[in-house]
């Protein structure tokens, strides 16, 4: 009896020792164990998929809508992130008229997930009033969650044209901060993160592009990136002042997984921004191959589409709000 107690006492303090650290949030879904095989996904049934879902929306088929969503499903909007229940609560106040796609993107995690790369054109009332007509650029990832593909994230944030920097722009000098010895990114997407923060601080821009996928895509408001164009742009800008807190993370699959974050930094407007990551395996190395900026504003409703807020984007370009789905 005194050997089982103290059994049942070790148990419960390596219990304890496994909580999660503070200021993290990980949002576990379903996906261990051997899973039913879904199907092959191409672009057009992924593009099939995003209409779809869309349609929900516009029919008012709510029920229809929340069964195309994981259960631990995150959007992330110029409020926050929400989960599920925030979602389908939040589409019941916007009634699209008029969605017009373009610019369809594809890019497959793995074998069990892949992400949607979109800009909509979008007409319609927000709370029973007539909302400006909105141009948003869009991402949302799906998995397959029991032979079914669902969706588990959507972002978006509102299409802002500008012109490329002169070429008489100062480039940032590098911050004191001191970076990674190396660029070696493991299963925790945090620490991914805070690396490639650390590296960008300190200037080092090899080490930061070590950490991308060749197909790696980013979404900011003012277009959609390939690595190249990611790394040219984070060359001329100054991160010595941001930070990055409030993390959440979602486990995709065994070798996927996101995090969601918000930067804050002090003299942009707005100061702070929603950020997401989406991590890999890739040949045995994880790397970033997803990446979507939206600006924060707590003035308005985060369902509330195409109300401009201009900013600056410590990340790697200037932003405006979103536009929710």
């Amino acid at each position: 009896m005194k050997k089982l107690f103290v059994l049942i006492s070790v148990l419960i303090v390596a219990a304890a020792c496994t909580a999660p650290p503070a200021n993290r949030e990980t949002v576990n879904s379903n996906f261990g164990g051997e899973k039913p095989a879904a199907p092959p996904m191409t672009q057009a049934d992924a593009i099939a998929k995003e209409k779809a879902i869309w349609d929900t929306i516009t029919k008012k088929d709510y029920d229809g809508f929340a069964a195309m969503l994981d259960s631990a499903q995150l959007e992330v909007t110029a409020d926050g992130v929400q989960d599920k229940a925030a979602s389908v609560t939040m589409v019941k106040d916007f009634e699209p008229s008029e969605v017009i796609f373009s610019d369809w993107k594809f890019l497959s995690v793995d074998k069990d997930a892949y992400v949607v790369v979109y800009n909509a054109s979008i007409k319609g009332k927000f709370k029973g009033k007539d909302f400006p007509p909105a141009s948003i650029h869009a991402s949302s990832a799906w998995a397959n969650r029991a032979g079914k593909w669902l969706a588990i994230y959507h972002q978006e944030c509102d299409v802002m044209n500008m012109p490329p920097p002169s070429a008489g722009t100062k480039k940032a000098a590098p911050s004191s901060a001191t970076a990674p010895a190396q660029a070696t990114a493991t299963s925790d997407p945090i620490a991914n993160e805070k690396m490639i923060w650390d590296f960008l601080k300190a200037g080092q821009y090899d080490a930061f592009a070590n950490m991308l996928a060749t197909d790696v895509i980013e979404v900011e408001p003012n277009g959609v990136w390939d690595k190249a164009g990611i790394i040219n742009d984070v060359k001329g800008l100054d991160f010595s002042k941001s930070t990055i807190s409030d993390f959440k993370t979602l486990n995709i699959d065994s070798d996927a997984a996101l995090v969601t974050y918000l930067v804050t930094n002090p003299g942009a407007k707005p100061a702070e921004e929603h950020h997401t990551t989406i991590w890999a395996m890739r040949d045995g190395k994880w790397l970033a191959v997803f990446h979507h900026g939206t600006p924060a504003t707590h003035a308005m409703s985060s369902a509330s589409p195409g109300m401009p807020m201009n900013a600056a984007s410590p990340m790697t370009h200037s932003m405006t709000s979103p536009s929710p789905r």
